[in-house]
């Protein structure tokens, strides 16, 4: 590849690093073109599976702020560059790694976080934004259920002891 070819490359490179939500590397030694192709589908649209030479999207991350990759970009690497839920991808990367054995996630990089292979796989395990809300929302419900009790226990307690007091008082007279 000429100067001009590696200067457009790594400036679409860095281009996708910078526009990326999130980024993970992984090694795709021993997949077939049919099985690539079902991984690329399976990430969908909003996130591309490319590969790039490492030397390439070492100077690329480096332009694009992100350090950390060095180590990671050995060796043949595909580079998955996410716009979108990266838990997401995450996930469906590390699915598709449990049934294919030869992709292997090598490290990540989401939010300013540089992440290796057990913490991609962490964020993999991290339950949808979907549920997390969904969660929260219910505890909030939860809480206020509690309080609305607690404000009405108080009054009812109140009149309960008033009338009791006032049997009382009637028997007694």
């Amino acid at each position: 590849m000429k100067r001009p070819e590696k200067a457009e490359v790594i400036a679409q490179l860095t281009e996708q690093f910078r526009n990326a939500d999130a980024v993970y590397l992984t090694e795709y030694r021993g997949l077939t073109v049919p099985q690539i192709s079902d991984l690329r589908e399976k990430l969908g649209r909003d996130t591309s599976y490319s590969v790039a030479k490492n030397t390439l999207a070492r100077i690329a991350a480096k332009e694009a702020g992100i350090e950390g990759f060095d180590e990671a970009l050995s060796g043949p690497t595909a580079i998955t560059f996410v716009k979108g839920d990266y838990v997401e991808a995450a996930k469906t990367l590390r699915d598709f790694a449990k049934v294919n054995k030869p992709l292997v996630l090598k490290a990540g990089f989401a939010d300013g976080t540089i992440y290796d292979a057990e913490g991609v796989q962490k964020l993999a395990d991290l339950e949808s934004r979907e549920v997390l809300l969904s969660k929260m929302a219910g505890a909030l419900k939860g809480t206020m259920a509690k309080a609305a009790y607690l404000f009405v226990a108080l009054p009812t307690k109140a009149v309960r002891t008033i009338d009791a007091l006032r049997e009382k008082q009637e028997k007694a007279a």
